[in-house]
């Protein structure tokens, strides 16, 4: 969280390296010395194979130009040097579209093998050091994230090591794409408190009409509501990071649900409040010799990136669907907070009614994800957050609906203490 707040380049390199640990970790024995040096602590900047390095970074490559998101038709090809099969050798011939973080020492790469779509390790450098067929085509011209590079690649029978069963490409990128979904959210997170940050902290400083901005009544109720969706953001994003940390089933189960729930919401809110801070500071905002340009420019790609919206929401109601006990487990968060207030108990109960009615679910994708991420905020708040955030996230969120802009907080929240929660008073 603290790291997404100076820089988030470098988060992505990391966060994939993170990722891919729990996938590699299926094969130990064939992966072990990858797994060494993705823990290692030091991080090594050599191009050079990684058996002489001290640690290593691990990126990704999933999309072509043709398919985007569905990763079903890549054409990519990957044949059997020997025979194949799991930590076996294959020869991949294709592009990537996108190819995440191309300095990376390795990538985890979906291609077809005869078995069907299937994930691959491919490093930098063969076995034999000679460096591996990744022709990179060019860098991408991204609106933000200039700090860290993707790009466009070519594999000309590139080296690879078959990760799991062939067939099982999707399942097996996916052990990833799920660790790096909660970083997703974590850096959105993080996004959203710096820049508002920045906006409390001008605001304080900036005499405007006789008066601190921090002091005219309209301006503290966009900061006070601004600090708001930081607090609700932040604590949900948590308590995701603590489903993902326990090992039972139970949170196994809410974790499947709430991690497409919350990577939707809390990157899609992301742009909006950082729009607002911008605005915040006028003019001054809008150039880059001020820090939230920057991040402005940054918001968006959490929300497209291992995953845009709909893909989100369509995995929520997958979820949801596929297994029972996962909308149990939901329940369970949910019911934590009941009787606590008419407000949140209303709001639940309509949840509950529209989650049970099968009819137009993908149509209502979006409604939907939207809803349970408010209402397990709204309980999370309830339970743990203080008088002020409850009361102002409950009449702001569930009894008028999400506000379309910032700043419309009803009467009686109190905005000092909002404030407060971002920045000491």
């Amino acid at each position: 969280m603290l790291w997404a707040e100076v820089e988030n380049g470098t988060q992505c390199p990391a966060t994939m390296s993170y990722g891919a640990v729990p996938a590699l970790a299926r094969q130990r024995e064939t992966f072990a010395p990858w797994l060494q040096l993705l823990l290692s602590r030091e991080y090594d900047a050599a191009f050079a194979p990684a058996d002489g390095k001290r640690g290593a970074l691990i990126g990704m490559g999933m999309t072509e130009r043709q398919g985007g998101s569905d990763v079903r038709t890549n054409t990519t090809s990957a044949r059997p040097v020997a025979g194949g099969g799991p930590g076996r050798e294959y020869r991949l011939r294709g592009h990537k579209w996108f190819f995440s973080a191309p300095m990376c020492d390795a990538f985890l790469v979906l291609a077809q093998a005869e078995g069907g779509l299937s994930c691959f390790l491919v490093p930098r450098f063969r076995p034999d050091r000679s460096v591996n067929a990744l022709h990179l085509l060019r860098l991408k011209d991204k609106v933000g994230n200039r700090s860290n590079a993707s790009a466009e690649v070519e594999f000309e029978d590139a080296f690879g090591l078959l990760v799991a069963e062939e067939g099982r490409g999707v399942p097996t990128i996916l052990e990833m794409g799920v660790y790096t979904r909660l970083d997703n959210a974590i850096g959105s997170s993080g996004l959203m408190r710096q820049c508002v940050s920045q906006a409390i902290h001008h605001a304080r400083g900036r005499r405007a009409f006789g008066r601190l901005l921090s002091e005219q009544p309209l301006m503290r109720n966009v900061l006070a509501d601004l600090a708001l969706e930081c607090e609700a953001a932040v604590m949900l994003t948590m308590r995701l990071a603590r489903a993902f940390d326990a090992q039972d089933e139970e949170a196994t189960r809410l974790r499947r649900v709430l991690t497409p729930a919350v990577k939707y919401w809390v990157c899609k809110r992301a742009p909006a409040v950082c729009a607002e801070a911008m605005e915040v500071l006028g003019g001054n905002g809008y150039i880059e010799d001020w820090p939230i340009a920057r991040r402005f420019r940054e918001s968006p790609l959490n929300s497209i990136w291992e995953g845009s919206g709909n893909i989100m929401c369509l995995d929520v109601l997958r979820a949801l669907t596929r297994e029972p006990a996962t909308l149990e487990a939901l329940e369970t968060l949910l019911e934590s907070a009941a009787g606590r207030d008419a407000r949140y108990d209303r709001y639940r109960a309509a949840l509950s009614a529209e989650l049970g009615d099968a009819s137009d679910s993908e149509l209502r994708a979006r409604d939907l994800t939207q809803r349970i991420a408010l209402a397990a905020q709204a309980a999370l708040l309830l339970t743990h957050g203080p008088a002020s955030s409850c009361e102002a996230f409950l009449a702001s969120r569930l009894a008028a609906g999400p506000p379309a802009a910032f700043g419309t907080l009803p009467r009686g929240c109190d905005f000092d203490a909002l404030m407060a929660r971002v920045l000491a008073p």
